[in-house]
């Protein structure tokens, strides 16, 4: 649901060279912002029915909460505020009510069993874009010339590329590896993975079932195809399956941000600096383009005056901070440490363990600082959520904490050699006895 006008979509499907009918399902509702891709499963046509259902009880359940989603957009404050984490359950919801009907189907009819469906679907309110996904369809997105897929596959292949056991050489010769893991129907439920992206003018996103997908070797191969106009550049897509064998159902959408006025330089800005301090700092330096996106979705923005206190020595703290402009002055009692600029952090210990804050961080200067929090549930929730990013972090938490140790233990080696350096006080001072006081 944000401003329609802004929005460009355009839309194909084709049944392809080889099937004979097509189970891919597509739906756009340039009202609510809403489009999504799902490709069906199953014998005797199950899998267009399964498709049919899953965007059909999706789009219903969101036109429901309409009111919902009209007051996100107007950030409505109070008791009734409605937060990024209520959109993203709702269309969980949605995905499991989808998942739920088609397999209530399934079970009413036995030619049915075991058909199910991909879904992925975007819906943008505002300047943020919130999506769900299952299976195998994609998800692209192109800021800045740039290409990145931002959904994950759910196949064997994929997974055995993340667990790095065969190499991709190994991979290719394994039976069935491209089939879906998981895919809403075949069970009454379905783990759905999530995304908020903040989207900015000229974004474009592209949604495409594997009919297409499956014939890109590179997100990049899009690019030429999404520099065409309009309708054009969705035939476009369909065509280049097609001549590459066509081989399975195709379906395109490509969606495009317009521009909603001066503000969105400053916040393609601000964004691009939050996207910077993640990626340079440590604990996140490991992590993929779609990976970083998902830990941005858990930042929140925080501007401190000048003089104002970002946290105070010896109170307990659950954030990491990361400033993104000015300085911050770090300081223990009335002695000043250091100062930090842009892109340095502090904090980090609290996303591990609750313990007090060793030293007061102040903001300084006309302008005061902006930074960036991640506070610690947010962070725990996306080790649960995302087990490689889980595995990544981990690791750099690992780095950071032996690099502190090895400080650690260099400084005490330096104060215990200055302890056990000769005494040569007497040769300095010969009357030693008259000296001595006066030293102490």
């Amino acid at each position: 649901m944000s401003e329609p006008d802004t929005i460009r979509f355009y839309a194909a499907t084709d049944v392809g060279r080889v099937r004979d009918h097509n189970e891919d399902n597509f739906l756009v509702d340039k009202k609510l912002s809403l489009f999504m891709v799902a490709d069906g499963m199953g014998g005797h046509a199950a899998g267009e029915v399964a498709s049919a259902i899953a965007v059909r009880t999706l789009h219903d359940e969101l036109k429901r909460e309409r009111e919902l989603l009209a007051d996100y957009v107007a950030g409505k404050s109070g008791a009734n505020k409605v937060t990024a984490k209520d959109v993203v359950a709702l269309l969980e919801h949605a995905v499991q009510r989808s998942c739920m009907k088609i397999h209530e189907e399934a079970q009413a009819d036995s030619a049915k069993r075991g058909m199910g469906t991909t879904l992925s679907a975007i819906l943008v309110l505002g300047h943020q874009g919130f999506i769900a996904h299952v299976g195998d369809s994609r998800i692209y997105l192109m800021r800045n010339g740039q290409v990145q897929q931002v959904t994950e596959d759910h196949t064997v292949f994929n997974e055995l590329i993340k667990r790095g056991k065969l190499t991709r050489e190994q991979i290719e010769k394994v039976a069935h590896k491209n089939a879906i893991t998981r895919a809403v129907g075949v069970y009454e439920r379905v783990e759905v993975d999530t995304l908020v992206i903040e989207v900015l003018p000229s974004d474009t996103f592209v949604l495409a079932s594997d009919g297409l997908t499956g014939y890109l070797d590179s997100p990049e191969e899009l690019r030429p195809y999404l520099a065409l106009d309009g309708d054009k550049a969705a035939k476009a897509l369909i065509a280049h399956a097609n001549e590459r064998g066509g081989k399975d159902n195709i379906t395109a959408i490509i969606v495009r941000i317009g521009d909603e006025g001066e503000q969105d330089a400053q916040r393609a800005r601000r964004l691009a600096l939050k996207r910077e301090a993640l990626a340079n700092m440590p604990l996140f330096q490991r992590l993929s383009e779609r990976e970083l996106l998902r830990v941005m979705q858990a930042v929140e923005p925080r501007d401190y005056g000048d003089g104002e206190v970002v946290m105070r020595e010896g109170d307990k703290g659950d954030e990491l901070f990361i400033v993104l402009d000015g300085t911050v002055r770090v300081s223990r009692g009335d002695q000043v440490l250091t100062r930090l600029g842009a892109g340095e952090h502090f904090g980090e210990m609290a996303l591990i363990r609750s313990v007090p804050r060793s030293a007061t961080i102040t903001a300084e200067g006309g302008a005061g600082a902006s930074l960036i929090a991640i506070r610690r549930a947010d962070f725990f929730e996306i080790l649960r959520k995302e087990h490689e990013i889980a595995v990544k972090m981990l690791w750099q938490f690992l780095g950071v904490f032996a690099d502190r140790l090895d400080a650690t233990s260099s400084e005490l080696r330096h104060a215990k050699q200055e302890l056990a350096a000769e005494d040569v006080t007497n040769e300095i001072f010969p009357d030693a006895e008259s000296t001595q006081p006066y030293l102490r």
